[in-house]
């Protein structure tokens, strides 16, 4: 079953569309269709925070009593592991900043120099993928709760 996104304003469906691609891309371990993804992932404005909320969403149903040190650095290393048995380029430093402002404790413009919008989303999809494998979930239902979640967010600010 494939999911249309009809119903989402244009700049969202263009989010739901290319980080499902990536995504996809990413867990069929397909560089090529990772690579051709991530161009139009990273030129999507917003994305961030909606890849940023679904990894958010993923590391809390994984974690329900909280997520230590020990946590982030092992989704980092199993993560890392993974990737670089078909994508040489992942870079754990890259991950960690994406954990990092998924919780909500880096401000990625404090970031010097900040890494590539690319690289970024490359290395998003490559973690949503990581922490898809532990969920019997599609990724489409952790990237419409992320779209609801920012949704009430906005409403209430």
């Amino acid at each position: 079953m494939s999911t249309t996104w009809r119903h989402l304003p244009t700049s969202a469906r263009a989010i739901a569309v290319t980080a499902t691609d990536a995504v996809a891309a990413a867990q069929a371990h397909d560089r090529d269709g990772l690579a051709a993804a991530a161009g139009p992932l990273a030129a999507a404005e917003g994305s961030g925070l909606v890849l940023g909320t679904a990894v958010r969403l993923l590391l809390e149903e994984a974690h329900p009593d909280g997520l230590a040190g020990d946590d982030v650095r092992h989704v980092i290393e199993q993560c890392t592991r993974a990737a670089a048995a078909w994508e040489p380029a992942v870079d754990p430093h890259v991950l960690l900043i994406l954990l990092a402002g998924a919780l909500g404790v880096h401000d990625p413009d404090e970031q010097a120099p900040r890494p590539d919008p690319e690289v970024l989303a490359r290395h998003a999809a490559l973690l949503v993928a990581h922490l898809l494998a532990a969920t019997p979930q599609p990724f489409t239902g952790y990237l419409t709760a992320a779209f609801a979640e920012i949704e009430r967010t906005e409403l209430h600010d």
